[in-house]
C-alpha cells in the first residue's frame, strides 16, 4: 500500500504525543476472497423491517455516539406481544460484519456442524434463534469504521469503550427494553467487552467474553515482543468501511516498545464491578488474556471456565449455552435459579488426544491455591544429536527433519557447568523428565533459561512443553481434530527487561519499554512465560521443554506468522551458575487413601 493510501492523525496518550497510523478502509471483498465466512463480511446497506421464524428484524437502525457518529445495528426481538416490553437485551459489538449469514458462501464456524445456529448469528456472537425464542432481545452493533457506519475503524480501545456505552445507554431507552444490558461473544467480540464495562454505562448488567485478549501488544500484535503480523493481518484483512482503519501492524513497526498508544490498548480492569463469565481454552491463543482478564476485574462476581475445546464448538454446544442462559437470567431478569452456587472456576484436565481426565472440575480461585512450584533444572552435559526421548513422527512440528539435541531435567540442581547449541532458524533442543509417579500439572509454567547467541544480536525463542508416552512418542491433545504441538512461550531476548510491578515468582512480565541487544559472548538470564496448562502425566510418562528460534505448527487454518530476528547459533548454558530451569504447577491430589488419589 502506497503512502498516498495512508494518514496520520496526532493523539495524546497520557502525557505522550503520538501519530496514529491509519490505512485507507478497501471496498468489501469479492465473496470468494472472504477469509472466512462472517470475520469481515459487510453486506450492502438494506433498512428494512421483517419476521423471519417468529423474529422481528430491525435492520441496519442508526444509534448516534455523543460527538455526532452514526452506528449502524441490527435488532432481533420476539415477534408478537412478548416483544414490545421489558425484554433484557445481549449486545455483540465488534468491527466483523454484522450479518455474515447475507453472504452467499455457506455461513458455518469450523467445528460447529451446519445448522447448528441460524443465518442471523454474527461471527462469534450470540444467535437470536436461540436467545429470542428465550425472551431476550438480540442486538448486533458494527463499530465505528466498519461497513456502514460512520468514523474511522479503531481497533479496540477507548474509542469502542465510549461508543459502546453510549450504545448501551441507547437500548436501555428504547421502550421494549427492561432497561439491562448484558454482552457475550468470542475472541474480538469478548475484548470489547472490557473496555466498554470500563467505562461503567448503567444499563450494562453483565458481561460474557468467552476467550479474548487482555492486552493487545503482548499477546496479538506481537507475543513478548515477537512481531506477529501474520494473523493480525489475517483479521485485519478483509474488514472495510467508510473511512480509514488504523493499522496496527504498521504501528508495532514504527512503535515496537511500549508507550502510551499500546498502554491505551490494555482495558481498565479495576474499573469493572459487574458480574463477569469468562472463558478461556487451554489449547487457544486467547488462554492468556482470558486468565489475566478474569484476575485483573474487580467484579466480586465473576466466574472463570477453562476447557479443552476450540472457542467455535464450545460456545454453540447445547449445555454451555443452557450454562450462559442461567448467568444471563440471573443478572439481566433477576431470575433467581442458583447461579451463584456455580463454582467461580472450572477447569477440564487435559490428558491426551480428545480424552479428558476431568472436566469442569470445581475450584475457588486461579491460580490454584495449592499449587506447588517445582523446578526441573536443565541438565545439557548428556546432550547429544537425536536427543533421548524417542520419535516424534506425525506430530505438528515433527524433528525428523531438523537438527535436534537432546539433554535432559532434573529434580536437583546441576552442579557440572554444560552448553547445548542449535541452529537459530532450524535448529531445536531438547530436555526431558520421566515421571515416576502421577502429576498433574494445572496453572501457569516459567522458564528461566541462561542463553547465549553465537553470531548475532538477537534471539527470539519459542519454548513448548509437550507430554509423551513410556516410548517417547508425541501424546498431544486435539483442537477441532488437529494435533497441538504443546503449550507454548515465547521470548525476545533483548526485550527480556522484566515489569517489577506486575510480575510474580510464578508469572514474569515483561515491561518492553527498553531495548538491550546481546553482545558478543555475553550470556544472560531470561525469564520466560508459558501460557497456563491444565494436564495430567501418568507414571512412566514423559515431559519434554523444546526450545528453537521458530514455533513448530503445521497445518492450521489461521495464519500465523512471526518476524524473526534469528541468525547464528543459539546456545543454551545450563548447571552450576546456569541455574536453568523449567518451573511447573504441580497440583497435589485433594485426597489419597493408599493408591488411590482423588484430584
Amino acid at each position: 500500500m502506497t503512502d498516498e493510501a495512508k494518514i496520520r492523525i496526532t493523539e495524546i496518550f497520557g502525557d505522550e504525543e503520538i501519530e496514529v497510523i491509519f490505512r485507507q478502509s478497501p471496498p468489501p471483498p469479492e465473496p470468494d476472497k472472504l477469509l472466512l465466512d462472517g470475520l469481515g463480511f459487510h453486506p450492502p446497506f438494506n433498512q428494512r423491517t421483517y419476521i423471519e421464524d417468529g423474529i422481528r428484524v430491525d435492520q441496519d437502525v442508526p444509534v448516534k455516539m455523543r460527538d455526532g457518529v452514526t452506528l449502524y445495528v441490527d435488532i432481533y426481538r420476539p415477534d408478537g406481544p412478548e416483544g414490545l416490553n421489558n425484554l433484557p437485551t445481549i449486545l455483540a459489538w465488534c468491527f466483523f460484519g454484522k450479518r455474515p449469514g447475507d453472504s452467499p458462501k455457506t455461513w458455518q464456524a469450523f467445528g460447529v456442524p451446519p445448522e447448528t445456529f441460524s443465518k442471523m448469528a454474527r461471527f462469534e456472537g450470540p444467535d437470536p434463534g436461540y436467545w429470542c425464542k428465550q425472551g431476550y432481545a438480540v442486538v448486533n452493533a458494527d463499530s465505528r469504521g466498519a461497513g456502514h457506519s460512520e468514523g474511522n475503524l479503531v481497533v479496540w480501545g477507548l474509542q469502542d469503550g465510549r461508543d459502546g456505552a453510549d450504545c448501551v445507554d441507547w437500548i436501555a431507552r428504547q421502550v421494549w427494553s427492561n432497561g439491562k444490558v448484558g454482552m457475550f461473544g468470542n475472541s474480538g467480540l469478548a475484548m470489547v467487552q472490557y473496555w466498554i464495562a470500563a467505562e461503567q454505562p448503567v444499563g450494562l448488567a453483565c458481561i460474557a467474553p468467552w476467550e479474548g485478549l487482555s492486552d493487545l501488544y503482548r499477546e496479538m500484535v506481537t507475543e513478548n515482543g515477537v512481531p506477529c503480523p501474520g494473523f493480525v493481518n489475517f483479521v485485519m484483512g478483509g474488514q472495510s468501511g467508510p473511512g480509514y482503519i488504523e493499522d496496527i501492524v504498521e504501528m508495532i513497526r514504527q512503535y515496537p516498545l511500549m508507550n502510551g498508544y499500546w498502554q491505551s490498548k490494555i482495558p481498565r480492569f479495576a474499573n469493572i464491578r459487574i458480574p463477569a463469565y469468562v472463558t478461556g481454552s487451554w489449547s487457544h491463543l486467547h488462554l492468556m488474556g482470558s486468565v489475566n482478564a478474569f484476575r485483573k476485574i474487580r467484579s466480586p462476581k465473576k466466574w472463570l471456565r477453562i476447557h479443552r475445546e476450540f472457542e467455535w464448538p464450545d460456545t454453540y454446544a447445547w449445555w454451555n449455552q443452557e450454562d450462559l442462559k442461567l448467568f444471563f437470567d440471573r443478572y439481566l431478569k433477576g431470575v433467581r435459579n442458583g447461579w451463584e452456587l456455580t463454582p467461580r472456576v472450572r477447569v477440564e484436565v487435559m490428558d491426551a488426544f480428545d480424552c479428558d481426565f476431568q472436566v469442569n472440575r470445581p475450584e475457588r480461585e486461579f491460580p490454584l491455591a495449592r499449587t506447588q512450584y517445582q523446578k526441573l533444572y536443565l541438565d545439557a552435559s548428556a546432550a547429544k544429536a537425536g536427543g533421548d526421548g524417542g520419535s516424534q513422527k506425525g506430530a505438528p512440528g515433527s524433528t525428523a527433519e531438523l537438527s535436534v539435541t537432546g539433554g535432559s531435567l532434573s529434580y536437583e540442581s546441576v552442579p557440572a557447568e554444560a552448553k547445548v547449541s542449535y541452529d537459530a532458524n532450524g535448529g531445536l533442543a531438547t530436555f526431558d523428565i520421566t515421571f515416576t509417579e502421577d502429576v498433574e500439572l494445572t496453572g501457569y509454567m516459567k522458564a528461566h533459561l541462561w542463553v547465549e547467541a553465537d553470531g548475532h544480536n538477537e534471539m527470539d525463542l519459542f519454548l513448548t512443553v509437550q507430554k509423551l508416552d513410556e516410548n517417547g512418542n508425541f501424546l498431544p491433545t486435539l483442537v477441532l481434530d488437529e494435533e497441538h504441538p504443546g503449550t507454548w512461550g515465547r521470548l525476545r531476548v533483548s526485550q527480556r527487561a522484566l515489569d517489577p510491578d506486575a510480575s510474580t515468582d510464578y508469572l514474569p512480565v515483561q515491561s518492553h519499554k527498553v531495548k538491550d541487544p546481546l553482545k558478543r559472548g555475553e550470556v544472560v538470564p531470561v525469564d520466560i512465560a508459558f501460557f497456563p496448562i491444565g494436564r495430567i502425566w501418568h507414571k512412566g510418562q514423559k515431559l519434554r521443554l523444546q526450545i528453537a528460534g521458530r514455533y513448530f505448527r503445521e497445518g492450521w487454518f489461521e495464519p500465523f506468522s512471526w518476524e524473526t530476528d534469528n541468525r547464528g547459533d543459539h546456545v543454551i548454558h545450563t548447571g552450576g551458575k546456569y541455574d536453568s530451569y523449567l518451573q511447573v504447577p504441580v497440583v497435589p491430589p485433594k485426597y489419597r487413601a493408599g493408591d488411590y488419589a482423588y484430584r
